[in-house]
């Protein structure tokens, strides 16, 4: 049976997201400019963006039994995502504090897992079928870290493309390197890991050739307005970012990317033309408000890419 498709491995959070002209200080309460109430966390975000981007999705996560969990499911109905999804009645599902600077789009999150953070590698095996029937396996750092090597594992052994995003940005295992077609890393998460500022694309090469030596197949570091820097043994290649208009919120901006690139290779593109198709994406996502509800439809990274071109733009994976 031929591989299709893209497996997820990560939590859904429920996002409360509030605008201000600034974060208060401790003590102090100031008054916000809009609120709202969606679907988040970095894997489930990726999944929506994967669908949206064309590809057939699976979720494997965890959620509480609550009403968060009802917000959860009903999202990946409406997105055809099929989800492979404990529940765990004794933990509530994850939520996230997110505000956004109602100025300059800019954003700083507090991510709690809830019942998610208790996603181990049992949970990751009872899913291992869906896994090792994509295209494309995909995972992140929101839920325990060797459940994403679980993942990593099953995947590498059937011999499925293979993407980590090392998203938010701890200390992993060496070993877990070898088991990655591709890292994802921002250029914040890249210095995080490498302990070496990433602040241009000469810089993110460096922290490439560090990726490399790990094991890693290839790094994929984003670098917001600059781009991202696709950097593997045989080539490096820089592919600007795709201006969608003016920039509202960037909060989604690396799940697009990472859920449209993984859908792009899904498809069968190759590793450049993924990027490019990634970088249109998450253009369009930051010109929207939100994180699940910004992601774009396939039609709509198509037309931007016939007429951008390739112009420089921003924020490719904030």
């Amino acid at each position: 049976m031929s591989k299709k498709g893209v497996a997820i491995l990560g939590i859904f959070v429920a996002d409360l997201a509030f605008r201000a002209g600034r974060m208060p200080g401790i003590g102090e309460t100031i008054s916000g400019s809009g609120f709202k109430l969606g679907p988040g966390g970095k894997g489930s975000n990726q999944s929506v963006a994967a669908a949206r981007a064309g590809a057939a999705v699976t979720f494997i996560s965890r959620l509480g039994k609550d009403d968060f969990g009802h917000v959860a499911r009903s999202t990946w109905e409406a997105e055809g995502i099929v989800a492979r999804v404990a529940e765990s009645a004794d933990e509530p599902t994850g939520a996230a504090f997110i505000y956004v600077n109602d100025r300059n789009g800019e954003n700083a999150i507090i991510v709690v897992p809830g019942a998610a953070a208790g996603i181990g590698p049992a949970d990751v095996e009872a899913a291992a079928d869906a896994i090792r029937a994509a295209a494309v396996f995909v995972t992140q750092l929101e839920q325990p870290v060797a459940a994403a090597k679980r993942g990593l594992e099953i995947a590498r052994a059937a011999g499925v493309t293979t993407i980590f995003n090392p998203a938010p940005a701890e200390p992993v295992p060496d070993d877990i390197y070898p088991l990655c077609d591709f890292v994802t890393p921002n250029e914040h998460e890249a210095a995080l890991l490498i302990g070496a500022p990433v602040r241009n694309v000469e810089e993110a090469r460096r922290a490439g050739d560090a990726f490399l030596a790990r094991g890693a197949g290839a790094a994929l570091i984003t670098l917001g307005e600059k781009g991202a820097l696709l950097h593997t043994g045989e080539r490096s290649v820089h592919v600007p970012a795709v201006d969608a208009g003016p920039v509202i919120e960037t909060a989604g901006a690396g799940d697009a990317f990472n859920g449209a690139f993984a859908a792009a290779l899904a498809r069968g593109l190759e590793a450049e033309e993924a990027v490019r198709f990634a970088c249109a994406a998450a253009g369009i996502s930051v010109i929207r408000h939100g994180t699940a509800p910004s992601m774009p439809s396939l039609a709509e990274i198509e037309r931007l890419l016939e007429r951008s071109n390739g112009v420089q733009g921003m924020h490719p994976g904030d």
